[in-house]
């Protein structure tokens, strides 16, 4: 049995970024180093570095800290956490994505420039996830956030509208919500050229699509390992799943059936942007141990 790693899979360059800052810290002799939220939607790795004291806090025990170092990861953070860093006297390392800042910035002066039109910010992304509260911070939480098509009814659409999107969306749920605007702005007898629709997926996420789908199609069976709390990695299962009906969505080498390699001669492993090398790697190894097809 053939077992292949998929060498564009694995970690983006914001979130390989915000582990080695985390690293490097705990490297310096820091014993705990507190970080706002998951550092990656990866249990697996969030235990690992758990272990070298890399410790979680959600929101609500940011509050309560004082006079340490906190890490902020990869998703970026709204206005409001950079304000009580400074009251608390908390030093912040900070590993946003530039990616992410750069949609920040662009989403505030979107939202400083529409707010003179009484236009609206329409953010298409995952409600609560950490980028999407950090891209709505920008906008003093006035932005409308949609996910799926019935969210649209809380626009107005005979007012200017503008749109971003999530960085790690899929690029086909962008233009398939870009559309649907399109047409509600008709229907409401609002004008298109209101409408400012911005695709700001990033490329080293959405290139993953395609090269994922043709990764897909050169295995008879395919492991998709990912966090289950991984946005990306619900998207890109979707694009693998499409094209392989033979692929099965695991967080460890743990869940791997015998069954599912019945009669293959080839496996595919492959994962989101979240997914460290490591863990493919074991699943791999998990795979070859199994040894010829069942």
């Amino acid at each position: 049995m053939q077992v292949t790693i998929d060498k564009n899979s694995g970690y983006c360059f914001g979130v390989e970024f915000a582990i080695q800052m985390a690293e490097d810290e705990l490297n310096s002799g820091a014993e705990t180093l507190y970080c706002l939220g998951d550092i990656v939607h990866n249990r697996m790795e969030v235990e690992r570095l758990n272990q070298r004291g890399l410790r979680v806090i959600d929101r609500e025990q940011l509050g309560t800290l004082h006079d340490c170092k906190v890490l902020i990861r990869a998703h970026g953070e709204p206005p409001e956490t950079y304000q009580l860093a400074l009251q608390n006297n908390l030093e912040l390392i900070d590993a946003s994505c530039p990616v992410v800042l750069k949609l920040q910035n662009r989403v505030k002066h979107a939202f400083d420039a529409t707010t003179r039109e009484n236009g609206q910010i329409v953010l298409y992304g995952q409600p609560g996830h950490a980028e999407v509260i950090g891209l709505a911070g920008q906008t003093r939480n006035q932005a409308i956030i949609v996910m799926h098509e019935a969210d649209l009814d809380q626009i107005d659409f005979t007012r200017p509208v503008t749109l971003f999107s999530q960085t790690t969306k899929s690029t086909a749920g962008f233009y398939k919500m870009k559309s649907l605007i399109e047409a509600r702005i008709a229907a409401a007898g609002g004008e298109l050229e209101s409408f400012d629709a911005n695709d700001s997926i990033c490329r080293q996420v959405s290139n993953r699509e395609p090269q994922l789908a043709r990764f897909a199609l050169e295995h008879d069976v395919i492991l998709f390992v990912s966090g289950r709390k991984s946005s990306n990695g619900k998207a890109l299962f979707t694009v693998v799943n499409g094209v392989n009906p033979r692929s099965y969505f695991i967080e460890n080498e743990n869940e791997i059936q015998d069954e599912w390699l019945a009669e293959a001669t080839s496996v595919g492993i492959c994962g989101a942007t979240s997914t460290p090398l490591w863990l493919m790697r074991q699943v791999a190894e998990r795979v070859e141990g199994i040894g010829v097809a069942v």
